[in-house]
């Protein structure tokens, strides 16, 4: 169910390399960030239903700090972001969310880790729902959650996107690793 209030929320695409995927904010902080390579109407269906009666304002220079974090995430000289938030869920998802933030760049966890550490055991698929219902892709690593088996499963940006986040993570850890080694 979306805010009630109107309020302006800023959106550019993001684009660098192989990576396209718009991104917005509200005056708060980030709040959506897109799949790869999907059109505009996704973040406009996001925020339709999200904040019916918010406007979508196309301002790039608002954005660059936003934009500044995630591309140097792509390019392995970022591993968390300090960037503001803005997003809106139940408890639930909150919890959830914020278990997420908790997972270490590079590592991954199941769901039925996520449930047991939020203190829901029996909630697997309820944690699965939360993780689908992200605004934040990336910065909120919802990517760095498998299944049980270690397969990788279902992912809002896609199979795709998750493998490539998950890769360039398993080879920022090992320049990481190798950096902290050699000193």
């Amino acid at each position: 169910m979306g805010i009630k209030t109107a309020f302006p929320i800023y959106w550019t695409l993001l684009t660098h390399e192989d990576w396209n995927m718009h991104i917005a904010a509200t005056s708060k902080g980030l709040c959506y960030t897109g799949s790869q390579n999907l059109p505009f109407e996704e973040l406009a269906h996001w925020a339709k239903l999200r904040f019916p009666r918010s406007t979508l304002i196309q301002d790039n220079e608002k954005l660059q700090a936003y934009v500044g974090e995630l591309i140097e995430y792509f390019q392995g000289t970022r591993i968390s972001f300090t960037i503001p938030f803005d997003y809106h869920g139940t408890p639930f998802q909150l919890a959830v969310w914020n278990a997420l933030c908790s997972i270490p760049y590079g590592q991954t966890k199941s769901y039925s880790d996520i449930a047991n550490q939020i203190q829901k055991s029996a909630a697997v698929r309820a944690v699965g729902a939360a993780i689908g219902a992200n605004p934040i892709l990336i910065t909120i690593p919802c990517h760095r959650v498998i299944g049980k088996n270690g397969a990788l499963t279902g992912y809002r940006g896609g199979i795709d996107m998750k493998t490539k986040l998950l890769q360039l993570e398993r080879n920022g850890a090992l320049i990481d690793e190798g950096y902290l080694n050699s000193r």
